[in-house]
């Protein structure tokens, strides 16, 4: 256990002492895209999806937030429960053009993206439509770990490449970072510091509206007395443009 908080002190730190520049790039992305308008998009698949929930629809978060996920296309798009039985459906191409068609994204929304790898069909050819549509498109990824593998997109691209703002989670080759006799490793590090950029990069967000002495949309927990009648209202802003999924 010492030696995994270690490992995850030193990534923390990297992360806070090389990305603050870039944190504050996304940041603006985000104020400039809210200020117009928009709202942010976010989507992981795979584990990454846990990224994706960070950025949208949680307690101290920004209101103006709308999940995608894979599962989109069976709750929103009438496709049958079995098409996610396949376990590599992250890889297909294809599906994100479907992903893209049901969240119905304005012209003015900013997109977050979240790929430890950066690699798989579905994530790059999502990145690939929306710098087509002309959207600021920001990347949370591991920049160790993409330049170490082949990309799968028939393009040759990979998240990283696509992205206007690049951030790094810090995360080694393969994620895991306790080696394992026999081969493997234990200790993923990725959900930890991709956790802490996207707060980072929330606090920066507040930080920018409150200097232009405007009141960010927050959430409160809803957990909280008046946390529901909060949020609603302010939900209630955007209504058709955010939506949460289970």
């Amino acid at each position: 256990m010492t030696e995994f908080l270690a490992v995850v002190h030193e990534a923390l730190d990297k992360v806070a002492g090389t990305q603050a520049d870039r944190i504050q790039r996304a940041a603006t992305a985000i104020v400039d895209s809210l200020a117009a308008g928009g709202v942010v998009q976010t989507f992981g698949a795979g584990h990454s999806e846990g990224l994706a929930m960070e950025i949208a629809g949680r307690a101290g978060g920004l209101v103006p937030t709308n999940r995608i996920a894979l599962r989109d296309i069976v709750i929103y798009g009438g496709e049958p429960p079995e098409v996610l039985f396949d376990a590599l459906l992250e890889r297909q191409p294809g599906i994100a053009h479907r992903l893209y068609e049901l969240a119905a994204p304005r012209p003015e929304d900013v997109f977050v993206l979240a790929s430890q790898s950066g690699i798989n069909g579905s994530v790059v050819e999502l990145a690939l439509l929306i710098k087509e549509r002309g959207h600021p498109l920001i990347a949370i990824t591991s920049v160790e770990h993409s330049s170490a593998v082949p990309p799968r997109h028939p393009s040759g691209l990979k998240l990283a490449e696509l992205a206007d703002v690049v951030l790094d989670n810090g995360a080694p080759y393969g994620d895991a970072v306790l080696p394992l006799e026999g081969g493997g490793a234990v200790g993923a590090v990725s959900a930890i510091t991709g956790a802490l950029l996207a707060q980072l990069v929330t606090i920066e967000v507040v930080r920018q509206i409150q200097a232009a002495g405007n009141t960010p949309p927050v959430y409160l927990s809803a957990n909280v007395p008046g946390g529901d009648e909060h949020n609603t209202s302010l939900e209630s802003r955007y209504a058709g443009r955010i939506r949460r999924t289970a």
